[in-house]
């Protein structure tokens, strides 16, 4: 529902804007206020989540979430909706920080929280692209505010469920690491970095760097840190984070790039293009929920996540290739597919890796510096795919080109700038992830259920006595 919601708005875009009286540039802020409350939170809603339970963290942000897709169906002017879409995406933060931190605490094996990981995998890819599809559908047949008023029933039946389903836990507490004046300098330094990023505005951009500086000087000399700066340094979680940076600027940044090239290659509407799109999901779901763990389980996470790059690149090297007058079927789909196989095994194996690197306590920290880095990994891709399409575009169509092959050109640069981020991603897996994260000081004796990282047997040692079910696993080198 989350995922869902970053992009089921786009196809409701003209009807929203016709409807409000958005202006042509204002009405882009129903998609960025929700990005801009979603990004700016991550990080501090993950260090919330150790210190007040993940679960806690988890019901508050859906529970927000919830209520404010009611406020957005409802909403009767312009500002009502920026704002509703603003406390959506916070909500959102709130909810999905944790995400990792309770899987990795339910599911602390390497066979089951391969699965699991596999399901998250499915889940995220299928609801972007179903968006595209749920948006015109729910547009055309009900109204605009139906995409947002569809997520209270959703949300209430996954609130009830999850009171059920998930165990109580106890967080550390607030005065094991609430640094007021930290939070303040992240939240507003990261959401700040976004709307620079959606919006183009430089001085914004050295504001918001500034800000997350400040954070982290902050962090050096606070005595309860909310980041502690070891954490922020480590070099495994240093590698992983780059490595999911570039991961999510290739996917989204894909995303967005072929969205535009079925449209405007392809010649495809709106609901077109989404229909176009399932195949990848379907592919992802099968390769995440059945292939991904078995595999990852045999070989360890780092040689599938090396695999499933490098098939990810050759996927985007496809496209590269597609002349003018493509063909889906020939064309495109065979990409597509071979693209669902990489993003399949790439997505559960990188998570696995990312969340091997926390220590105890730190689960809902390194879950919330995951979720920061896809954010901005889909905001780097985003921009630095439209402007290298937009770039050899305008270079065709002033050499003479037609539109349709200066366009067929710009997009087929941009998928191989995305194959380059792939394959960056797979040089840092093979370089900066050759060891495992060095072992974390301050074990508590709370137990050591070991992540499986290099093909070896897992590892699952005796948990010390006390309730521990949900204590975060520890990492071995």
């Amino acid at each position: 529902m989350i995922v869902l919601d970053s992009t089921i708005v786009a196809v409701a875009v003209p009807a929203i804007q016709l409807d409000l009286g958005f202006s042509p540039a204002g009405v882009a802020w129903v998609v960025n206020g929700y990005l801009i409350g979603f990004a700016g939170f991550l990080l501090l809603a993950g260090r919330l989540g150790d210190l007040l339970g993940a679960r806690r963290m988890f019901l508050a942000g859906l529970g927000v979430f919830t209520a404010a897709s009611l406020l957005c169906g409802l909403a009767d002017t312009a500002a009502l909706l920026v704002a509703g879409r603003f406390v959506q995406g916070v909500g959102g933060a709130l909810a999905s920080a944790v995400i990792f931190s309770l899987i990795v605490r339910l599911y602390p094996e390497p066979g089951p929280q391969a699965r699991a990981i596999g399901v998250y995998s499915f889940t995220q890819a299928g609801g972007a692209a179903f968006g595209f599809v749920a948006g015109g559908l729910l547009t055309e047949a009900a109204g605009w505010p139906w995409i947002f008023l569809v997520n209270v029933p959703i949300g209430a039946a996954v609130l009830a469920g999850a009171l059920r389903v998930l165990p109580r836990e106890a967080g550390l507490g607030l005065g094991d690491g609430m640094d007021v004046s930290g939070a303040v300098l992240i939240t507003a330094g990261l959401s700040l970095g976004v709307y620079a990023i959606v919006d183009g505005v430089l001085w914004c951009g050295v504001t918001a760097a500034l800000l997350v500086a400040a954070f982290l000087l902050r962090q050096r000399y606070a005595r309860r840190p909310l980041a502690p700066l070891p954490v922020l340094r480590r070099r495994w979680l240093l590698g992983t984070g780059a490595a999911v940076v570039l991961i999510f600027a290739t996917g989204m940044g894909f995303q967005f790039v072929n969205a535009l090239f079925l449209q405007r290659v392809l010649g495809l509407d709106a609901i077109g293009t989404g229909l176009a799109f399932l195949p990848t999901p379907i592919v992802i779901g099968l390769i995440s929920l059945f292939v991904a763990p078995r595999v990852t389980a045999r070989l360890g996470a780092r040689p599938v996540l090396l695999a499933g790059l490098a098939v990810l690149a050759a996927g985007l090297l496809l496209l590269v290739r597609v002349p003018v007058e493509p063909r889906y079927a020939v064309d495109v789909l065979p990409a597509l597919i071979v693209m669902g196989l990489g993003i399949g095994v790439v997505i559960p194996a990188i998570i696995m890796l990312a969340m091997a690197g926390a220590g105890p306590g730190e689960t809902g920290l390194v879950s919330g510096l995951t979720n920061t880095a896809q954010q901005a990994g889909a905001a780097l891709g985003l921009a630095v795919l439209a402007v290298v399409a937009a770039r050899v575009t305008d270079a065709g169509l002033a050499a003479g080109l037609a539109e349709v092959a200066a366009l067929r050109d710009g997009y087929s640069r941009a998928f191989l700038t995305a194959a380059g981020f792939a394959l960056g991603a797979l040089v840092i897996g093979a370089l900066v992830l050759r060891r495992g994260p060095s072992p974390v000081a301050g074990d508590s004796g709370l137990g050591d259920d070991r992540v499986r990282l290099d093909g070896d047997p897992p590892v699952a040692e005796a948990a010390a006595a006390g309730p521990v079910a949900l204590e975060p696993p520890l990492c071995r080198q």
